[in-house]
């Protein structure tokens, strides 16, 4: 008999607990309570102040200011390199003709100079004219000759040294110069070749360089074996 009366209750215990749950289910959801518990758990963060908000406005400004400048001055260097060297090639190709010009004028001494007949005067007096046209034009478009006298500091960005001799110029300076050099702007076009000295030789002997260079030391702008005046 007890066990028989406490089976009707315990089904009578789940069935209210199934309504329960069912009365809990289809009650309607407090979304004020829900939206509270979120914020308490996860609190919003605060919005800078407007002197934070100011400051960061004037950082990305100043940083926009700066590149903007940064782009100009490279945009400015890449123009004025464009225009100063865009003749670099050509340029180079022209120092061939500059130094057989003068290689020219070079082989004519000044007693072949006076007792040429008119016809071969005035040959030379082309080829001077010629030469010198050639060094005017080269230097307006930025070329500019480089050719160091004996006794000038040896650079190494304008000269390339060829040999080093015993000479009375200072030790490491220039003794002779065998072929000039170029610059177009601030880079360099050809290097002159220079003999270095090595100092005086010993024994009181001093040796000297050559009378006539393997290349000329005129060029363009100005050469060695121009006798002849045709300026007027």
């Amino acid at each position: 008999m007890t066990q028989d009366n406490e089976k009707p209750d315990t089904d009578a215990d789940q069935a209210r607990e199934s309504e329960d749950l069912h009365a809990g289910a289809d009650a309607p959801l407090d979304e004020d309570a829900i939206l509270d518990a979120e914020d308490k758990a996860d609190p919003a963060p605060e919005e800078p102040g407007p002197e934070a908000q100011l400051d960061e406005a004037r950082d990305k400004l100043l940083r926009a200011y700066a590149e903007m400048e940064n782009t100009k001055k490279r945009a400015q260097r890449d123009v004025k390199d464009a225009r100063e060297y865009a003749v670099t090639g050509f340029a180079r190709d022209m120092l061939d003709v500059a130094d057989n010009l003068a290689r020219a004028l070079a082989s004519i001494d000044d007693d072949a100079k006076q007792s040429a007949g008119p016809a071969f005067a005035t040959l030379i007096e082309g080829v001077e004219l010629t030469e010198r046209r050639l060094g005017a034009t080269l230097e307006r478009h930025g070329v500019k000759r480089v050719e160091p006298s004996p006794g000038d500091p040896f650079n190494a960005n304008h000269h390339q040294a060829a040999a080093q001799v015993p000479a009375d110029q200072p030790k490491g300076a220039v003794a002779h110069v065998m072929q000039p050099g170029y610059v177009i702007g601030e880079r360099t076009l050809r290097a002159a070749m220079v003999v270095v000295s090595a100092g005086p030789a010993d024994g009181g002997g001093q040796a000297k360089p050559q009378d006539k260079p393997d290349s000329p030391q005129g060029g363009t702008g100005g050469g060695t074996g121009g006798g002849v005046d045709v300026s007027a």
